[in-house]
């Protein structure tokens, strides 16, 4: 159990949560009612909030599995581990901040669920961004 609070530990279970985010995007439309917002729209809008849910859903599993399966590559300070880690610190990152400055506090207040899940993606996006950043640091220092 101590294994998990390591770094190998923590860029694994990041992975895992990724992958699991990844999944969730499979029923993620009905959750926040996607086909009735989406249902007076044209078949193009449509089709490409789909297909956008679908690669979306598709990258979250990509870089969920380099941490879960390629844990020692990424810490090992080679210029492709830490190209990838400063990849991900950025992009996990950037997702950070879109958390706070894009989605409008309208859509979670004063709904619980919606707020629950806000306080949970924030929390993802700082554990999933700190432990991509530790991980870059360390492959930077070996």
């Amino acid at each position: 159990m101590t294994h998990l609070l390591t770094l190998d530990g923590q860029l694994r279970l990041v992975g895992a949560a990724l992958i699991a985010m990844g999944a969730l995007h499979l029923v993620l439309p009905r959750l926040i009612g996607w086909p009735a917002d989406l249902a007076g729209t044209t078949l193009l809008t449509r089709q490409v909030s789909y297909v956008h849910l679908f690669f979306i859903a598709l990258t979250c599993v990509l870089l969920g599995l380099l941490p879960l399966l390629l844990t020692r590559d990424l810490l090992a300070g080679g210029r492709l581990g830490t190209a990838l880690l400063a990849a991900q610190t950025l992009f996990w990152g950037i997702r950070w901040i879109f958390e706070f400055a894009v989605f409008s506090p309208e859509l979670w207040r004063g709904d619980r669920l919606r707020t629950a899940a806000h306080a949970a993606l924030s929390v993802l996006w700082t554990w999933v961004t700190a432990v991509f950043t530790c991980a870059l640091v360390t492959a930077l220092g070996s």
